[in-house]
């Protein structure tokens, strides 16, 4: 049975392809002005290709810690620049905020993906002082909860993880074998799907974490966000009114709920 239809976000959202361009706008504008006042810092890198490179944008004052926001785009699309202006929150509130991108399928596997994530957070880590905040959207929701595993970051990296908030994660990725998307993108084994999915995970850090999910998501996507909360034993806020595609959008607001569990 194909599950594809399930997974289809852009085929449930009204004028869902109007999206990519705007968030290209306001992130573009966004960095314009943090880089005239010299508070961005671009094209960070911390991996041998292109793509394992990250933006980071500065707080006014000293800063309190690190958010690491993770974008999404189902491991297959989008890099950091689509994403700037959802620093705007956690920077009001005095923190630095890090964007890496990464390699995509199916040019890498997800495993690798992951790899790269955490090579991108001990890089961060090394150069940047505080308490880390991970964040990340979709796919980027799967990878930061992937960097509550123990054995991916070092034992001084991932003590100071303080808090962890993956946003419509997908939790569990044994579903995605069922998808047009694994036999052309992919490529995983039941065993690579089990080993790269959260729910399934042992054992984790243990870090505060809140899982959060739009009410107007999805049905495989309220499962996953469901599936993670109950196998971790945290928080599921499940934000009134919001979709796959808008449940980010209060990341770029100070006084959002969303920034408020963010930040520990």
């Amino acid at each position: 049975m194909s599950l594809d239809d399930a997974y289809a976000n852009h085929l449930h959202i009204d004028n869902a392809d109007s999206y990519p361009p705007r968030w290209a706008e306001m992130a573009a504008a966004f960095r314009n002005r943090l880089t005239a006042e010299g508070r961005a810092q671009l094209g960070i890198p911390y991996g041998p290709t292109e793509r394992q490179a990250c933006d980071i944008f500065t707080p006014e004052g000293p800063a309190q810690g690190l958010v690491i926001f993770v974008h999404g785009g189902y491991w297959r699309r989008f890099d950091r620049s689509f994403w700037s202006h959802l620093a705007a929150g956690p920077l009001a509130h005095g923190w630095s905020v890090a964007m890496p991108s990464y390699d995509l399928c199916p040019e890498v596997r997800i495993a690798d993906i992951t790899a790269q994530i955490a090579r991108a957070v001990e890089m961060l880590a090394a150069r940047m002082p505080g308490p880390i905040a991970l964040g990340g959207h979709s796919a980027g929701g799967h990878l930061v909860a992937r960097m509550l595993d123990p054995g991916l970051l070092s034992e001084t990296t991932a003590a100071r993880i303080a808090r962890a908030t993956p946003i419509s994660p997908v939790s569990d990725l044994r579903p995605l074998l069922q998808t047009a998307m694994n036999d052309t993108s992919f490529h995983m084994t039941p065993a690579e799907a089990a080993s790269e999915s959260p729910a399934l995970m042992a054992r984790r850090h243990a870090v505060p974490v809140t899982v959060w999910v739009g009410a107007d998501e999805l049905p495989a996507f309220l499962d996953q966000a469901r599936w993670l909360s109950e196998a971790w034993s945290c928080p599921l806020h499940i934000e009134t009114g919001t979709h796959h595609f808008d449940v980010i959008d209060g990341l770029a607001h100070p006084d959002s709920a969303l920034v408020a569990d963010m930040l520990p």
